[in-house]
């Protein structure tokens, strides 16, 4: 499942669309330290900003020529072009950073000054997720969340090596990604299996052909140093930074390598550093499930208005079911020849559950699959994490997912060791259980060699890291914010808890933790490890 932040937000055009026509027919560092210069062309590195010697000076001296942006792309996602407060560069990078003097990959980057430029803070650069997500196209679209830290910081945004316009991974066309999508993703026998185990060969070996050349430079490692860069080049001292999700794990892994460089850091719906693919995989279906039982209990408490009725026991029953005739016969949809496969419909619901405010148009999917038995709504659903657009064209974050996973990724799994976990997965999941467990498949014919069990994040001597866990998160449970701050180090890790749902407690605009945020990233005041929120 990719852990986007984009997907949370539903922002979707075709997805509004698509429910519309349903319902209907069913009824810097210290403050002031880079001053006006940021502005300049012809500025040169200020003597303050710590430089990293190993780089060479035509990196870390260079200029970013700020322009008015275009609308995203394709790959970035798609979208409307900002508006005249933004600003579009590019930032060049080494591709391999063992040959800093060799070939570069440029890294699209975005920003909106301060608007108090003279109490200007510095930059507030932000990841949201993934791996895979464009920050160029996502940090628009959330500017107002960040309007009160737009007062004292210049908002920056980038796409990460091998996403979106930034060296962006591609693999195949996109009629080849809607035949991929119809593949079983839970194969119940051998013939599933096989053409499941084909799919991903073919898959792999066209990322390979398309885009081998960085296949091997976009692990999070590489993205870290390029944040330190960009620290560099955008003249700040220290590097301000807000991560969310596969964020927190860029962040720590960032924390890990230069922890004298980290000023004021932000880490929301975090990624367990400690967890291997299984344990991540376990992890995701945990929390989907818990995610998915929560739902139920909400939607019981309407009494008829809920399509899967008043138990949530039972409820869970009738979305076992459906999913179950799903993997026998498809549904159709409103969209030309395409259907809802069972694979699908797990896509849908998950993406429904990332955010308490997405849990209507999963009532509305389900109860269009149960009445009508059409399954357009779901398919949106499913769509909008798959980042297809209604033309559909695929962004590149699915590709650039797989890419950064499997070169972070040292695991490997085999079929006949995912099916000696399927007892474990089932029992974390009756409804994900399977479909996670299979997903371990995912790196197994990759073209590249995986780096790491799992990311390394101890930053002794580090400033204080804010870490938020929420304790109804879907993809990253809660747990791994505590753990996330007992591995970053005693004086390092400051742990938040939001009592909620969703994935991410900032955007959720509970205003305990908005307000505790807010406080560090402006004033510098960090809360007492183990606030509660919610």
């Amino acid at each position: 499942m990719s852990r986007h932040i984009r997907s949370t937000a539903l922002t979707s055009a075709a997805l509004m669309i698509v429910v519309g026509a349903t319902v209907a027919g069913c009824g810097g560092g210290d403050e002031g330290a880079s001053g006006d210069r940021r502005e300049s062309p012809t500025a040169t590195p200020l003597p303050r900003v710590p430089v990293d010697p190993a780089l060479p000076k035509h990196l870390t001296g260079q200029q970013v020529r700020w322009e008015a942006c275009a609308a995203p792309t394709v790959l970035q996602g798609g979208g409307e072009k900002p508006g005249d407060a933004w600003q579009c560069g590019t930032l060049r990078a080494p591709l391999d950073y063992a040959k800093p003097r060799g070939e570069t990959i440029d890294l699209a980057l975005i920003r909106k000054p301060a608007t108090e430029a003279d109490r200007r803070i510095g930059s507030l650069v932000f990841n949201f997720g993934g791996p895979g997500g464009s920050g160029v196209a996502t940090l628009p679209d959330f500017a107002e969340d960040y309007a009160r830290l737009g007062e004292r910081y210049d908002l920056v945004s980038f796409d990460p090596r091998g996403v979106g316009e930034s060296a962006g991974v591609t693999c195949t066309s996109d009629a080849e990604r809607d035949a991929s999508a119809e593949v079983d993703g839970t194969p119940d026998d051998a013939a599933e299996l096989k053409r499941g185990l084909a799919d991903s060969r073919a898959y792999a070996a066209a990322c390979q052909r398309a885009s081998g050349k960085v296949l091997a430079h976009v692990d999070t490692e590489n993205a870290a140093r390029d944040l330190d860069l960009m620290r560099q080049v955008l003249r700040d001292r220290k590097l301000h930074y807000f991560g969310i999700s596969y964020g927190t794990e860029l962040g720590g892994t960032y924390a890990h390598l230069f922890p004298k460089n980290v000023g004021r850091a932000v880490l929301d719906a975090v990624v367990d550093p400690t967890s291997d693919t299984r344990a991540g995989a376990l992890a995701h279906a945990r929390g989907f499930q818990r995610a998915l039982d929560n739902y139920l209990k909400d939607c019981a408490s309407k009494g008829a208005k809920c399509p899967v009725g008043d138990d949530p026991a039972e409820g869970r029953e009738l979305i076992a079911a459906l999913l179950g005739a799903l993997d026998e016969e498809p549904l159709p949809t409103d969209d030309g020849d395409r259907v809802l496969t069972e694979s699908q419909a797990l896509g849908g619901i998950a993406t429904a559950l990332y955010s308490e405010e997405s849990w209507k148009y999963l009532s509305l999917g389900l109860q269009e699959a149960i009445e009508t038995e059409r399954g357009t709504i779901l398919l949106a659903l499913a769509d909008s994490m798959l980042g297809r657009d209604d033309e559909g064209r695929y962004d590149n974050g699915q590709p650039a997912n797989s890419a950064i996973t499997c070169r972070d990724t040292r695991q490997r799994y085999t079929p006949e060791q995912v099916r000696a976990e399927l007892p474990a997965f089932r029992k974390v999941s009756p409804i994900f259980g399977e479909f996670m467990a299979w997903g371990m498949l995912g790196c197994t014919d990759w073209p590249v060699p995986g780096l790491r069990e799992h990311p390394e994040v101890s930053a002794p001597g580090a400033a204080p890291i804010l870490v938020i866990g929420t304790t109804g998160d879907p993809a990253t449970p809660y747990e791994g914010a505590r753990t996330m701050a007992r591995e970053l180090g005693e004086g390092v890790g400051v742990e938040l808890t939001y009592r909620g749902e969703g994935h991410g407690a900032y955007n959720s605009g509970d205003d305990c933790t908005v307000r505790a945020v807010n406080d560090y990233l402006i004033d510098g005041t960090v809360p007492p490890s183990g606030t509660t929120c919610g």
